[in-house]
């Protein structure tokens, strides 16, 4: 299962190695929607800190909810790019075929995005910090909060991409599937990231735990169902 998991991850990696889908395409689109966040909200309206009584920018207080807004749309864009190299030309009979383990196909894909996520996230997050200028409380608490969401996104993205991987609607009824599992996430990653960004840390670390523990029932949940999606699609 690891082998296979190593080779399909590879050769994902390899495709958008060539085609620069990742960085023609899903960067730019989630730095777009960066900018035209910050456009929507008044730079110069305030509102009060629940801590010391000092304020903070609208803007600089939506930051986590934005920055993680954005990379949900642009996981869409990774997902639909994904398994649409997979549902040409028959690729998934010959992954069946071939002999590979639904398990492995499922971590590989998976690994595949959870590393075109991590290079998404550092650009678009990096844009956060200069156009919303957060500041930074807890680093360590931010980064397992990047993980846990990453790998959440990653999980439950791959085995609800693999739904429709042979659909013709697979454009439109991804997004369908996709984001009402992912507001949960959504949410605990916005609060987990506040909690990171302007404290206090004790809250954070309930939700980077409720993050880790989604991960892990959609890390089961694939790698005990991705072959009857495999041989549905």
């Amino acid at each position: 299962m690891i082998e296979h998991a190593r080779l399909i991850a590879a050769k994902d990696l390899k495709i958008e190695w060539s085609s620069r889908v990742l960085t023609a395409q899903v960067i730019p689109f989630g730095v777009l929607v960066l900018v035209l966040f910050g456009f929507g909200i008044p730079p110069d309206r305030r509102v009060l800190a629940s801590e010391g009584g000092a304020s903070r920018s609208l803007l600089e207080q939506a930051s986590p909810g934005l920055f993680w807004l954005a990379v949900l749309f642009s996981l869409l864009l990774a997902l639909n790019r994904s398994f649409a190299v997979e549902a040409a030309d028959g690729n998934l009979d010959a992954l069946r075929l071939a002999g590979f383990d639904p398990a492995g196909v499922f971590l590989g894909k998976s690994g595949a995005i959870v590393c075109e996520l991590l290079v998404l996230e550092l650009v678009v997050g990096t844009g956060a910090f200069l156009l919303y200028g957060p500041p930074l409380h807890d680093a360590l608490q931010l980064c397992a909060v990047v993980v846990t969401t990453t790998l959440a996104m990653s999980f439950a993205g791959t085995l609800y991409g693999a739904l429709g991987a042979g659909l013709r609607l697979r454009d439109t009824l991804v997004p369908l599937l996709v984001l009402p599992v992912l507001a949960p996430v959504l949410l605990a990653a916005t609060r987990a990231t506040e909690s990171a960004l302007f404290g206090p840390s004790s809250e954070g670390w309930a939700w980077v735990g409720f993050l880790g523990a989604f991960a892990l029932l959609y890390l089961g949940a694939g790698i005990l169902s991705f072959g009857s999606l495999l041989e549905e699609s």
